[in-house]
């Protein structure tokens, strides 16, 4: 398992994003100090890989209402064992939206996240009480991607619901700092472009 790769990726966001550079530190902290770092095992977190994506006129955005967390939030799950992050969000993609046709965008022209985030998974128990996961933290690597054409949006077993949303609607479906962030990042870039 490469793990330079991703620790180099981390080290030109933070040049992009010095205000972030304590969730980076907390993030390469946990890849350089943690073997299993990329599987769902790996205690007090684990790497995680998500995506923000845009509709391919840049309009809307796909959220995915979470079945534990009953939250909406972008795309994204565990590496389970794969380091190559950006084939992972990629892979979550395609499972929780039924999305096949993307472009990957960068929007600083180099391989870096889109954004990163490190956010408390709760513990989870079954109806007697019984303990079925732990509490732990998602080291979240986020990337960006464009829709190329019109497709159906397709609703996985893992999601109660897969939507397109504007700018104004996610505004007002969710106050998660890290969903509202991504969207400020996705419309900084289009700003830029």
């Amino acid at each position: 398992m490469h793990r330079q790769p991703l620790l180099n990726m981390l080290v030109r966001y933070k040049s992009h994003h010095p205000e972030e550079a304590k969730v980076a530190d907390r993030i390469c902290h946990l890849i350089t100090t943690s073997p299993d770092c990329f599987e769902r095992h790996c205690r007090p977190g684990h790497i995680t890989a998500s995506a923000w994506v845009l509709s391919r006129d840049h309009r809307r955005s796909a959220l995915v209402l979470h079945r534990k967390l009953n939250r909406w939030l972008q795309p994204g799950g565990h590496a389970d064992g794969n380091s190559d992050v950006v084939a992972v969000a990629l892979k979550e993609v395609h499972e929780e939206t039924g999305l096949t046709e993307l472009e990957r965008i960068q929007p600083h022209g180099q391989p870096i996240p889109f954004d990163i985030d490190i956010h408390r998974i709760p513990a989870r128990v079954d109806p007697s009480g019984e303990l079925l996961e732990d509490a732990h933290d998602h080291h979240d690597l986020r990337f960006l991607f464009r829709a190329t054409s019109e497709q159906p949006l397709v609703l996985s077993e893992e999601s109660h619901e897969v939507r397109w949303f504007s700018r104004q609607e996610i505004m007002d479906l969710t106050q998660e700092e890290s969903v509202l962030r991504m969207l400020r990042k996705a419309e900084a870039w289009g700003d830029a472009e």
